[in-house]
């Protein structure tokens, strides 16, 4: 069983609320909240901050014309064509004015003055704040390589290439796939590679994916659980080369003007595209941040509370790169579900409540007929040693990730109902025995 939308829409309700707060919080209805960024973190923070009572002005600020969505559909099944494109979307398109929220599409936030509490927007606007968040995401990496004979400056200005962020990304996209037939070539093999080369595949295109390394997926969760994912797409169709170098794009003539024909290697190889798709990762879009003389450094640096070094100021999703209270390091977090449950608790800081985010970082993928969920904390899941429950070469088991003892993280492979007893055990931090943790017939609550 993959995860369709009923299951997000419960592992929604399971992930929020885990924040301590402070009951008795003073509204004041001639309060000003501004939101910048229009995204899942923002238009979450928006709900509660009504949710909570607040009677005040609440702005909300995007540089997309469409309403907020969520990002996952785009590299699955909106993008497959399985998920029309109104389940995308947070919200109703009426929800915000129902709601009092300003929502303002279309817009960009040009400077933040800290001394007068306002911001700027590109066309001279300014709005006057008493706190303020950003959640202004991520911006796709940039495939900075000449176009090769195209006299391009860059590759990723002919026709055929594509990067996948927005909604209109994942619609220009969806029709280039529809219907298959077309020469697909993936360039990176992080999760945004690894899902679109299985949603292209299963459309019926032929894919390739290039990338530097010579495992899939090995920064994410390690060279053994790569290696599974990229057995998967070879067992699919998919054609994976791994530790090769992209030297640039050809282009060819078209009726449109000039447009991608093939990837070009170091070393003379020429890989035919009639479609290339660029993921190497991504970039918190912390500009505003920046300039504004907030603490940066991979990020929006945040406390606990997710407040910045301007204590009217808050960040929450992917450019938080916030202390977490359980392992007392700092994560940034690029997930879907850091965005759904941060953007919230941030809203609470905003209200004055006490406010220590120390959610568990969760993710998830559909590739082909695996369907897969993640918790755990990255930074301590590098060093820890992996323990398997279940049948691997089946593609069907949990995988433990223990360091000193402890599970760190827990990724389950097809099978279900399974990721609150993970997210206990790696909160418990209790010492396990690694024998029993293998043991299927151990129930995952007597860990």
């Amino acid at each position: 069983m993959l995860l369709d939308g009923d299951y997000r829409a419960d592992i929604r309700q399971q992930f929020r609320g885990r924040t301590e707060v402070r009951e008795g919080v003073k509204m004041a209805t001639e309060r000003e909240f501004i939101i910048v960024g229009a995204a899942l973190a923002g238009a979450s923070a928006a709900e509660e901050l009504r949710g909570r009572g607040f009677d005040g002005s609440v702005r909300l600020l995007g540089s997309e014309e469409h309403r907020p969505y969520i990002r996952p559909p785009l590299s699955k099944g909106y993008l497959g064509g399985s998920e029309e494109r109104e389940t995308v979307f947070v919200h109703p398109g009426d929800w915000y004015a129902e709601n009092r929220i300003e929502l303002s599409t279309g817009v960009t936030v040009s400077a933040i003055d800290r001394s007068n509490h306002e911001v700027e927007l590109t066309t001279g606007e300014r709005h006057r704040y008493d706190r303020l968040l950003l959640a202004t995401g991520s911006s796709p990496r940039r495939l900075e390589l000449p176009g090769a004979d195209s006299g391009a400056d860059l590759g990723a200005t002919l026709d055929g290439v594509h990067y996948l962020r927005t909604l209109g990304d994942s619609d220009s996209l969806r029709e280039a796939l529809r219907g298959g037939g077309r020469t697909v070539v993936v360039i990176g093999s992080g999760w945004i590679g690894m899902e679109v080369a299985a949603t292209a595949r299963t459309l019926g295109n032929d894919v390739t994916i290039l990338e530097r390394g010579e495992i899939p997926l090995a920064k994410a969760i390690g060279d053994e659980l790569g290696a599974v994912f990229a057995e998967l797409h070879r067992q699919n169709g998919v054609v994976i080369r791994p530790g090769v170098e992209v030297e640039g794009l050809i282009g060819v003539a078209s009726a449109a003007g000039r447009r991608v024909s093939g990837v070009a290697l170091v070393g003379g190889e020429v890989v035919p595209a009639d479609l290339v798709l660029v993921g190497i990762g991504a970039r918190p879009n912390i500009r505003l941040a920046s300039e504004a003389g907030l603490a940066v450094d991979d990020g929006i640096l945040v406390d606990a509370s997710l407040a910045t070094s301007d204590p009217d100021i808050f960040a929450a999703g992917d450019i938080a790169n916030a202390w977490h209270p359980v392992i007392g390091q700092r994560i940034r977090s690029e997930h879907w579900a850091n965005a759904l449950n941060q953007g919230p608790a941030a809203a609470r800081s905003m209200l004055g409540e006490v406010v220590s985010f120390d959610d568990i970082p969760y993710f998830y993928t559909d590739q082909f007929d695996l369907g897969m969920e993640y918790s755990g904390f990255p930074p301590l899941a590098r060093d820890a040693k992996l323990v398997y429950r279940g049948d691997r070469n089946a593609r069907e088991f949990i995988a433990f990730w223990v360091l000193d003892g402890t599970v760190v993280a827990g990724m389950n492979v097809n099978v279900w109902d399974v990721n609150e007893q993970v997210q206990r055990i790696i909160r418990s931090a209790t010492v396990v025995d690694p024998v029993r943790l293998a043991d299927e017939n151990v129930p995952l609550e007597e860990i």
